[in-house]
């Protein structure tokens, strides 16, 4: 396996396809690099070296039992981009990957980066606090740290419609779709799984965006039942200078994979600009 080994020694699976400009994928929770297939398939067929890597303690990297926090995340990222010496390389983060990135930007500037994209992303806070009422109570997360002790495996598979909007009416989401998302969840290491909840819901990543100096463009659902979109993308795109918004009428929080074409077309053209 391609892997690259960070400084306390954890192995970083990563895949990478294509040649030309480097377009950087990080994945959601619990997810992994595979998570970014269709649009790295696409874009690779269309010019681009695509490179994604599977956070630590996630899909077929090395399971260490610390540095599951969002400062390790982002070293391992910039570890991963400076193994690979890229440059003008354009990051997309996908929910906790959004704030990968932008706690990367946040830690390690954008010397080697072009733009930044996040869609359906954590920043900049999901916890609700005194300065943040958008945001949800902490016993939602509490919720599902108690569901991931009790039943991993059946909360993956339940967490599977509201993440994909497939509790909808009228809702096409096929069962592979969540099958893989299942899969994906359980080549997790257990204890990434438990830590990264508090990770993604009680990171303050505000000032991280407001380091953003790169053309950035963010996409959400409005109908995201994971990330709601009051508390992420609408306060992002007003603390990052000069951000583009693009809001998916009716789409859930899985839109990479629901909206696949539209999420490319929109990649794409916004790479290209």
């Amino acid at each position: 396996m391609t892997t690259i080994k960070t400084s306390d020694g954890t192995e970083l699976y990563y895949k990478d396809w294509g040649s030309g400009q480097p377009v950087v994928f990080s994945h959601g929770w619990p997810l992994s690099a595979d998570a970014w297939d269709d649009q790295m398939f696409f874009l690779a067929s269309n010019g681009y070296r695509c490179i994604a890597h599977d956070r630590r303690g996630h899909g077929r990297s090395s399971q260490p039992w610390n540095g599951n926090d969002m400062d390790t995340y982002a070293d391992d990222l910039a570890t991963v981009v400076e193994a690979l010496g890229l440059k003008n390389a354009v990051h997309v983060g996908h929910s906790t990957g959004g704030g990968e990135v932008a706690r990367y930007i946040g830690r390690h500037g954008t010397r080697r980066v072009a733009k930044a994209v996040l869609i359906s992303a954590i920043p900049p806070l999901m916890l609700k606090t005194k300065d943040n009422p958008g945001g949800l109570l902490i016993e939602v997360f509490d919720g599902l740290r108690a569901q991931v002790l009790a039943d991993r495996s059946q909360f993956f598979k339940d967490l599977t419609a509201p993440f994909y909007g497939a509790n909808r009416p009228g809702a096409k989401v096929s069962q592979g779709l969540r099958d893989s998302f299942w899969l994906q969840g359980m080549q997790a290491g257990f204890k990434a799984v438990f830590d990264c909840i508090k990770v993604f819901s009680e990171t303050d990543q505000t000032e991280d965006l407001k380091k953003f100096d790169v053309p950035t463009l963010i996409i959400h659902g409005d109908d995201d039942q994971i990330v709601p979109i009051g508390a992420s993308a609408l306060m992002s795109s007003k603390i990052v200078k000069g951000a583009e918004l693009k809001v998916y009428p009716g789409a859930p929080h899985g839109l990479p994979a629901t909206l696949k074409d539209k999420v490319n077309a929109d990649l794409l053209a916004f790479i290209k600009e």
